[in-house]
């Protein structure tokens, strides 16, 4: 190894002034998430309210070809973890999509994604209190406000992520349980339907559904590929993962276990739930912003059922918001012990949270409770399409970092990964062009082209910031790339942007 390219970390030094990967301890975390919690935070990270209140407006648009646009993005899905999981072998740190970016891209789009990714999971977690608002009108019937429930939620997990990231990692467990059981559950229930024929649709029930009712694709190729957004939705905060390599007690074991558990995960929760149900109840039957998995069990008459599935998409929906709650304060203490964030987000309680950053993110996240309480009705909608364009830069972003740190490993200036993405860089390239397609698909879609517009005016904002601070202290390092070698001398290095 000739040299290690490197940002200067305010925790990282050794005497010598040579930048190591940041461990938890060493960022002043405690390593609580055990392997047990780890998987199951994989595992259900990627289920949440793009399938299960998404689906519903996807399945009106595409019918049964959402099977394919789910099992197509999954592909790309895994191309990412695998991209992710390649940089996080090489050095796992928590905040780890932005230190990526700042080292292999340079300082101003390490803040630009870390930046980029709190506002995600804030936008995230609006639209989860929103869905979960949305799930309790089920039972309530509009008795109690929508606006209501977003606050009590918001509040109820804010108190829940200042206690101890052991206890997070036991929500995110059970959350994630109580998801995997009820989808699989469902699964073997449509299994007995379509062989035994019990329930109101046994009679009815057949996998013909796929493909009888105007065809597999019954609006259109166009329409699948318009649905796209809605699919990477779905798949958002898959990435949790490496938010949590700073906390995990073995990340090297740990991290590529949950990460190989995608393709399965995908084929059994998404593609192999979907096959289920539209073959027990005709694509036709469901309806934008009614959960399929609800509509599914009233249409088969288990309206018992039908409670609890509510209640595990309401428990899906709080768990995807817990998870915002965890990831953004790290990002907010990530950007400012990089000198990209107020310093006072550095702070940590005795207990390693940090309370700070997850404080000021929550407050963001009562915005949430506003739209509800103007927009009920097209809460869901408005934010679902800009979470997935803010999400979608972490993406683009692993990918990216991944392409160069292999160039650079394959030459010898860094060290090799003991979880090589397969295929990499062309699987690299091709999710990126993936991602590409999502975005002009977005752009066509009126109803998600707000985010688009809004876009623009974020990274404005961002850039005029960057350009700011870097002008008060140009000399910081957290505005300037160093490249430090094996001497431990460090001097400025512009290569990555020609590399």
């Amino acid at each position: 190894m000739t040299s290690v390219q490197v940002e200067e970390h305010h925790d990282g030094h050794d005497g010598n002034g040579v930048v190591h990967g940041s461990s938890g301890e060493g960022e002043g975390y405690q390593r609580g998430l055990g392997a047990r919690q780890i998987q199951m935070i994989a595992i259900g990270g990627a289920i949440g309210t793009g399938l299960f209140l998404g689906a519903g407006k996807a399945i009106h648009k595409a019918g049964p070809s959402l099977i394919l646009a789910y099992a197509i993005a999954g592909l790309v899905i895994f191309f990412i973890m695998r991209a992710l999981g390649e940089l996080l072998m090489y050095r796992p740190v928590s905040g780890s999509f932005s230190e990526y970016a700042r080292e292999f891209m340079g300082p101003f789009f390490g803040f630009v994604t870390g930046w980029t990714y709190w506002l995600f999971w804030v936008v995230t977690g609006i639209t989860e209190v929103t869905a979960a608002a949305q799930y309790m009108q089920y039972w309530t019937h509009d008795s109690f406000p929508q606006w209501a429930y977003a606050l009590v939620f918001t509040v109820i997990l804010y108190g829940a992520n200042l206690i101890s990231v052991k206890l997070f990692g036991e929500l995110e467990f059970w959350f994630s349980m109580v998801k995997v059981t009820a989808i699989i559950g469902m699964i073997l229930i449509c299994v007995g339907i379509l062989t035994i024929g019990f329930s109101d649709a046994g009679d009815t029930a057949t996998v013909a559904h796929l493909w009888n009712q105007g065809g597999f694709f019954p609006n259109g190729i166009g329409s699948t590929l318009m649905t796209l957004q809605i699919v990477m939705f779905a798949f958002l905060a898959v990435e949790l993962v490496g938010v949590t390599a700073g906390e995990s007690k073995d990340p090297k074991t740990v991290l590529p276990k949950a990460i190989n558990t995608v393709p399965w995960r995908i084929a059994v929760f998404y593609v192999g739930a979907l096959i289920m149900i539209l073959s027990v109840v005709p694509w036709t039957s469901f309806k934008p912003g009614v959960s399929p998995f609800v509509a599914a069990f009233e249409e088969m008459g288990l309206g018992v059922g039908a409670a609890i599935v509510n209640f595990v998409v309401l428990t899906a929906a709080l768990s995807s918001c817990n998870s915002g709650m965890y990831s953004t304060g790290r990002m907010l203490r990530d950007l400012a012990m990089n000198g990209q964030g107020p310093k006072f987000f550095t702070k940590l309680t005795k207990n390693g949270l940090p309370l700070i950053g997850t404080t000021a993110s929550a407050a963001f996240m009562l915005v949430g409770v506003w739209i509800n309480y103007q927009w009920p009705g097209e809460a869901f909608n408005y934010v679902v399409s800009f979470a997935t364009i803010s999400g979608m830069w972490a993406w683009i972003m692993i990918l990216a970092c991944q392409i160069r740190y292999r160039r650079k490993a394959d030459r010898g200036e860094l060290p090799q990964s003991t979880f090589r993405a397969p295929g990499a860089p062309y699987t690299s390239w091709f999710a990126l062009l993936f991602i590409g397609m999502v975005i002009v698909m977005m752009g066509i879609d009126k109803d998600a082209r707000i985010s688009l517009y809004a876009a623009p005016v974020w990274a404005a904002i961002l850039t005029v910031s960057y350009l700011v601070l870097k002008s008060r202290n140009p000399q910081a390092a957290a505005f300037n790339k160093r490249k430090v070698g094996v001497s431990g001398e460090s001097s400025s290095d512009d290569s990555l942007s020609k590399d």
